[in-house]
């Protein structure tokens, strides 16, 4: 455990209270904390997640943006579902991403778990888009990308990081069950 985990963790766990609260400051917050998860990962040849931290920064900014535009006249941000289609194509697409990032994580470095570092990555991408547009299965995919990494951050000896995914599994549900009620409330009043 090191000093950038320790503020990695908690601007981590800030983001997410942020996010579940539908706060657009999440996003600030956001790109600070991926910033430090970056090298945090890298040094771990966690690479597929130090890569994830430039994605994330990126679209940290889209996000933003996005959530500006899409307030409702009260100020409260917007909540959306996919349809059935869109879920199965993009379930399609995830595994897709998977298999191939995966291995060429495998083929191409020295990284450690590729598969399992693979599939945090990509099911953190869609997480990630789908989170920025509103979406409110974001949070499903959170759900599944917190169970995956609070074990290959053990077995990677990034213990606090580890525990901070306990935590984010936990803010997930919250955030999930949150969301719902927002949407539920949407269309009670529609």
């Amino acid at each position: 455990m090191s000093g950038l985990e320790i503020i990695a963790v908690i601007l981590g766990a800030i983001n997410i209270v942020l996010i579940v609260r539908r706060n657009i400051w999440n996003y600030p917050v956001g790109m600070a904390m991926v910033t430090l998860y970056a090298q945090i990962f890298f040094d771990a040849k966690l690479y597929s997640d130090a890569l994830l931290q430039i994605f994330f920064f990126i679209v940290q900014i889209y996000g933003w943006w996005y959530w500006l535009r899409g307030r409702a006249q009260v100020g409260d941000i917007v909540v959306e579902a996919l349809s059935w289609r869109a879920r199965g194509l993009g379930v399609a697409g995830l595994i897709l991403a998977t298999a191939s990032w995966g291995w060429m994580m495998h083929r191409y470095t020295d990284a450690h778990f590729p598969w399992w570092d693979g599939g945090i990555a990509m099911m953190s991408v869609a997480a990630q888009l789908l989170m920025s547009r509103r979406y409110l299965e974001n949070w499903l995919l959170w759900i599944g990308v917190d169970i995956m990494s609070v074990g290959l951050y053990w077995v990677k000896d990034l213990k606090l990081t580890s525990a901070l995914y306990v935590v984010f599994l936990a803010l997930s549900i919250w955030g999930f069950e949150e969301w719902m009620r927002v949407r539920q409330q949407k269309a009670v009043s529609a």
